[in-house]
């Protein structure tokens, strides 16, 4: 016994006093930023695996679905643009089938931002690619059941905004100071104790563009479909697209 305790208290004093002897160091990490630009060379192994999928993607994207007669670009008016007019008369169009048939319901009015107009439809063919450059974002189509006194709110809105923000289902008139001297929704002025049904992106409703009228809505409908799907959509059943600027919102 005494034999062990002897042996445990001489280890255990090794021990300690190897511990002494090591001297304890932080360690030190470096990082570096590396850009993944055209500096970086192409790696031929995952070139070649990735090929014929982006053979397909590419046919995809660039197949014709319509042809557009003239350029649109979003610049092309002081309230009122083709391609505004387009993509909201497209949200109508697309979106107001499955509305209905969840609803019974129907999509009165369309508001869509400017800036969410992301290039322009150049005259010729139109593809997917077209979709995806016009509209790049997974915003979503919604609809909200607005009064009509937030139907005021948003047009007091447009009043400060003094931009060309897509409309389709309404009708707004502005002096040359951007007052709103009439407002119809399905040809009837708004009545503040009616409720009508706007149909938005999700973005928007969110408060996007601080268009805070779409918040806290009487009720919020989705349609589970993305605005890009169908513009896409849209594309596939029409031969030629058929837009102008028209008097929905002008300035008289």
């Amino acid at each position: 016994m005494k034999t062990f305790r002897l042996s445990f208290y001489l280890l255990l004093s090794v021990f300690i006093l190897s511990c002494k002897g090591n001297s304890v160091e932080t360690a030190e990490i470096k990082s570096q930023r590396i850009a993944i630009d055209e500096n970086i060379e192409a790696d031929p192994e995952i070139e070649e695996f990735v090929a014929p999928y982006k053979e397909h993607l590419n046919k995809t994207l660039d197949s014709t679905l319509a042809y557009n007669p003239k350029d649109m670009v979003k610049s092309d008016g002081d309230l009122n643009t083709a391609i505004g007019n387009l993509m909201a008369d497209i949200v109508i169009a697309q979106a107001n089938p499955i509305f209905k048939s969840r609803t019974g319901n129907e999509i009165d009015m369309v508001l869509l931002n400017h800036g969410g107009i992301r290039s322009g439809l150049n005259k010729g063919n139109i593809s997917s690619r077209s979709a995806y450059a016009l509209m790049p974002f997974e915003n979503e189509i919604v609809v909200t059941e607005l009064s009509g006194e937030k139907i005021n709110e948003m047009l007091s809105y447009l009043e400060e905004a003094k931009t060309a923000h897509p409309v389709s289902g309404i009708q707004i008139e502005m002096d040359q100071d951007y007052k709103v001297t009439s407002a119809k929704i399905n040809g009837e002025e708004v009545d503040e104790d009616k409720n009508y049904f706007v149909a938005t992106s999700d973005y928007l409703q969110q408060g996007g563009d601080n268009m805070s009228f779409f918040k806290d809505p009487i009720a919020l409908y989705k349609v589970d479909y993305k605005l890009r799907n169908a513009i896409i959509d849209y594309f596939k059943k029409v031969d030629t697209l058929k837009v102008e600027k028209d008097n929905r919102f002008i300035r008289k």
